[in-house]
Parts: C-alpha cells; structure tokens; sequence
C-alpha cells in the first residue's frame, strides 16, 4: 500500500426496480475496495496523517475506539506498513480483564494486536477524558513521544486526504452522498466539489452537534445537508428492517453493506427516490466508505441474540 498515492476508485451504477421507475440514477463508489482493512475513508484520513507523523520524526502512533473500531484496525494496519509502532486507548476496561480472551472473541482487536498495535483499556468514564492533558501526559509518560490521532481519526489533515476521494469524471453527478460518523469525509467531500454538486449526509449517530463539527471544516459553503432521519436509533443500533435491507441489497446488486453506517446511507438514499425527493434525470453517487471488517464481530453479537445475521 502506497500513502504517496493518488488513489481513483471505480463507480459502480446500481440497477433496481425503483431507479427505473422513478428514473434516477445511482452509482456507489467502490472506496471498500482500496485495502482489506485501510479502506474507505479510513485510507483517506491516515493518508496525511501518516506524511505529518514522519516529517515529525515521530517513531509511533496513538489514538482512541471502541471494540469493534474499524479505525483502531486501519490505524494498527497502516501504521505497520508505514513503519510505526501503534498504541490504542480502547474504550471498555472490562476488555482488559482478560485479554487472551478477549483477543480469542474479538476479530477487530485480534486483527489490530497481531499487527503489533499495544492496547490500553480504559473505562467509559476515563474515555471521555481522553483528550485532556493530564491523559495524554499519562500516555506518554508510558509509552515516550508519539503522534496523536484522534478518535475516527478526523482532523484538518483528514479532510485534505477526503478531498482526493473525487476524480474529474466525478463532476456528472448531482449529488455525491456519505455517511457521517465525525465529520472528517463529508467535509473533504464538500470542499472539493463543482458549483453545481451538492452532499447529502446520513448521520449514523443521534443528535445536532455534527453540524456544528462540519462547520470547524468548510467555513462558509452552503452545498451540503444532513439527512437526520435514517441513524436507526443512534451509533451501532439497528433493527430486522436495516438487516433485511442490507441482505436484500447484497442480493440483488452484490455488494455488502456495512450496519454502522453504508447500510443506513442507502437506505435513506433509497426511501428519498421511493419519497421522490429527487426529479427525474438526477445522477447520485454514493460513497462506499468502507467497514466490513467489523460485519464479523456484529454477527457473532446476533447470533447470541438469535437474531438474523448479515450475508457475507
């Protein structure tokens, strides 16, 4: 994997029975398929982080998640590719209790720590402090100097690295849409689009401050809103609808959808043509940001549940 790259992905157009009858065309652009585990606008986001780590001459990388993060992974990841030791303030001390077991039932972190990635958990308590100086003082002061990443890895050097997700032969289309976690996609995404494009963000978390997150990025753009309605309760929650949607969706056009967050995107994408929120001749493109990895450990969740699990 080359972090000098200029990386394109491919536009693949989806084809259903409600595009045709409402006649809008949708394309999904395929970020999933960059890496295995630095996919998506995970690759995006590192990307500069990375070049600033090593102008720096900082030797390791730490930042912030949860158990089943998908950035924790693409950090360990890309950090062992680019020659960095990784650390991860992982939110859950109950984790910590047992780690052979806890690396034996969890893929993500199992993943992460075999790519060399060193652990601290923390209670949800302490996680919310993780930013204040004392903590990261704490943290070096166990670990020696190292280059902070925040958590969802967004920050000025992310959004640059987001701005690169669109290519010239991008410009055709009327909407360009994304999921938004912390802010850091949507925002490279409107910084580099054409006068006539406008994004529409899904929100996979509940409440109004991503706004206001957006805003610390763009400054004064106005072709951009956030679609509210389609978070299905809040971060990681779900129900039988979303999961049934995302198996139907890999059926009928084959590509997996992630239940964080692409999942919900088409979703709502889809219910606006069915609500037709779109005229006739609009092109929308969707970004696929990635996510898979964690599909795994989300299944193993619903099937303690008896629920139904998503198609790999």
């Amino acid at each position: 994997m080359d972090f000098n790259a200029i990386v394109e992905t491919e536009n693949h157009q989806i084809f259903l029975p409600i595009l045709g009858e409402k006649k809008v065309e949708l394309f999904i652009k395929r970020e999933d398929l960059i890496h295995p585990f630095v996919s998506g606008n995970k690759f995006r986001k590192l990307k500069y982080n990375l070049h600033e780590a090593k102008k720096l001459k900082k030797k390791s990388l730490l930042t912030f998640g949860g158990a089943f993060s998908n950035h924790i992974l693409a950090t360990a990841v890309a950090g062992k590719i680019a020659g960095f030791k990784t650390f991860g303030i992982i939110r859950g001390e109950e984790l910590g209790k047992n780690i052979a077991e806890t690396l034996k039932e969890n893929d993500t972190l199992r993943e992460a720590h075999e790519h060399g990635m060193k652990f601290h958990f923390v209670t949800r308590e302490i996680y919310r402090q993780k930013s204040s100086f004392g903590f990261i003082e704490k943290m070096k002061n166990k670990w020696g100097d190292f280059y902070l990443i925040p958590e969802g890895g967004t920050n000025f050097l992310a959004v640059d690295g987001c701005q690169e997700i669109l290519t010239k032969e991008d410009s055709k289309f009327d909407y360009i849409c994304a999921a938004v976690g912390t802010g850091g996609t949507i925002s490279g995404l409107i910084k580099s689009l054409k006068k006539h494009q406008k994004v529409i963000g899904f929100p996979a978390l509940k409440g109004n401050f991503l706004s206001e997150e957006i805003k610390k990025y763009i400054f004064k753009k106005h072709n951009w809103s956030l679609k509210k309605d389609y978070h299905f309760g809040g971060y990681a929650k779900f129900n039988d609808e979303l999961i049934n949607f995302i198996n139907n969706f890999k059926e009928e056009t084959g590509i997996l959808l992630d239940p964080v967050y692409t999942g919900k995107m088409l979703f709502g994408i889809l219910d606006l043509i069915k609500k037709d929120t779109f005229k006739e001749g609009t092109k929308i493109l969707a970004i696929h940001t990635g996510g898979l990895q964690g599909i795994r450990g989300f299944n193993k969740e619903l099937l303690k549940k008896n629920k139904q699990t998503i198609h790999i």
